[in-house]
């Protein structure tokens, strides 16, 4: 039920969204048959209630489904220590009103989907249905949203499920260093927290303290109803006057609004490290991150564009040492690493610029990261068009190619209008990405990672892994 890739943020930026060539080359919409088309252009519509609850849509009016759901700016930033693993915890019991059986069956008999996940900052619920069945589906959002139960029993019960997903969470080795990473970037605040939360506040949430995260977070300044697809926008809003109007406007509480309050300061990037060293394991995980760009920072894509130039690479690709990554190309000649993925993490007012490596080759991890690192010295000086281009091309394709679907139209509409406010149209992406020059990149680069404190995530055999400041040195070698 719950969505955890921790870097969701760089994967909706990196994968996300449009299929639009077809609409851009002229064929009418109607080639695609039975397909849920999405328009190059299609607005998006917003409309906020007296009491500050936001509803926003993208109409397609031949589209025969509609996603539909509740975007809530509040995750697990929103907690604190004893409570970290609430968001989480209250995702899985905010099902409960309806009975399981009552609530799988009426979304079946419709022939819908329901999901919900959470993120460090977001949770989010949303179905996928039938036109004609909309309004249902905002009826059970509603429900989920303003009548859980909270029951005993089925607080009891899911602490054994949560248990269980984490005990599957910590196998997967990605997951456990990049939480590893938020851990120490960003250690003793909010958004260093796991989503999952530790084991024994797990063990010892309580009622009351799901209670109280509810009326905390669960505020109509902090929700926005989205649709994609074809619900016309003033139904939605209909619908929502129906259903989300007696929603609070903000805490109720003085104390409430200052621990949200407390809640949304702007981290403070800690450089660091943390290492678990693992002999038994058969390969090195390493996560190198700079302080990386918030949603709403004017270089948000400029980063996108320099972590594409880093690129990707795994040895199971076949073409792998022709591709245009620099880095690719050196790693694959000499052996260096099994893979490696840039990234960058936003947040809505930080975020994490940096590198995943993997390798099982563990006597030479000295030299994977000195050549990582000379490769991120290299953007501050000596990129080329040739490769900037490569990049934005890259970028601006699996931002927009991803938008093929109502579900990932949803997801955008929500994701942008909790975060920044505002959705910006794939045209726009397009716009502000094509502008980008190598200047702006290598600019980027002297601003945000030349000579920057660095956090480091080791786990496995790190015993080649240098010291923290032998690597930190790294940060500022000139390169030739």
């Amino acid at each position: 039920m719950a969505s955890r890739r921790l870097a969701l943020n760089l994967r909706q930026a990196m994968r996300s969204r449009a299929a639009i060539n077809a609409v851009k080359t002229g064929y009418s919409p109607l080639t695609r048959g039975l397909a849920t088309p999405i328009t190059y252009g299609s607005k998006t519509e917003s409309t906020t209630l007296s009491n500050g609850f936001t509803i926003a849509t993208e109409h397609s009016p031949w589209a025969q489904t509609s996603t539909v759901g509740v975007w809530i700016d509040a995750g697990s930033r929103a907690e604190t220590d004893k409570t970290n693993g609430t968001a989480h915890f209250l995702e899985h019991l905010a099902f409960k009103k309806r009975t399981q059986q009552q609530l799988e069956l009426e979304i079946e008999n419709m022939g819908g989907h329901l999901n919900a996940y959470t993120s460090r900052e977001n949770t989010v619920y949303y179905a996928k249905a039938f036109n004609s069945d909309v309004p249902a589906t905002v009826d059970i959002l509603s429900d989920i949203l303003q009548n859980s139960k909270l029951e005993p029993q089925a607080i009891e019960r899911e602490r054994d499920v949560i248990l269980r997903e984490q005990e599957e969470v910590d196998k997967q080795m990605e997951e456990v260093v990049f939480d590893h990473l938020h851990a120490t970037a960003f250690q003793g605040q909010p958004l260093g927290r796991t989503i999952l939360g530790p084991k024994e506040n797990i063990q010892s949430i309580q009622r009351s303290d799901l209670d109280n995260y509810i009326k905390t977070n669960y505020t109509a300044d902090r929700m926005v109803l989205v649709g994609a697809g074809g619900v016309p926008h003033q139904q939605l809003v209909d619908l929502a006057e129906k259903y989300f109007s007696k929603l609070p406007s903000e805490p109720m509480n003085h104390s409430a609004k200052a621990i949200a309050a407390a809640q949304k300061a702007k981290p403070e990037f800690i450089g660091s490290e943390v290492r678990i060293r693992d002999d038994t394991m058969t390969t090195a995980n390493i996560a190198i991150a700079v302080e990386g760009v918030g949603w709403n920072d004017d270089d948000y894509f400029t980063g996108l564009v320099t972590q594409a130039i880093v690129g990707n690479w795994d040895r199971t690709m076949g073409n792998s040492p022709y591709l245009g990554s620099k880095l690719s190309s050196l790693v694959a000649e000499n052996n260096l690493a099994n893979s490696f993925m840039s990234f960058s993490t936003s947040y809505s007012d930080t975020g994490l610029w940096g590198i995943y490596l993997v390798t099982s080759q563990v006597t030479t991890i000295d030299d994977l990261v000195h050549f990582t690192l000379r490769e991120w010295t290299r953007l501050c000086m000596n990129v080329t068009s040739a490769e900037t281009e490569r990049a934005k091309a890259q970028l601006k394709a699996s931002i927009l190619l991803s938008l093929d679907g109502t579900t990932a139209v949803a997801e955008d509409i929500g994701r942008q209008l909790i975060t920044t406010g505002r959705r910006l149209a794939p045209e726009e992406v397009e716009r502000v990405v094509g502008a980008i020059t190598e200047k702006d990149v290598m600019d980027f680069a002297k601003r945000k990672i030349w000579d920057r404190d660095i956090a480091i995530s080791a786990v496995g055999q790190i015993e080649g892994l240098l010291d923290y400041n032998r690597v930190r040195n790294d940060m500022s070698r000139m390169f030739s």
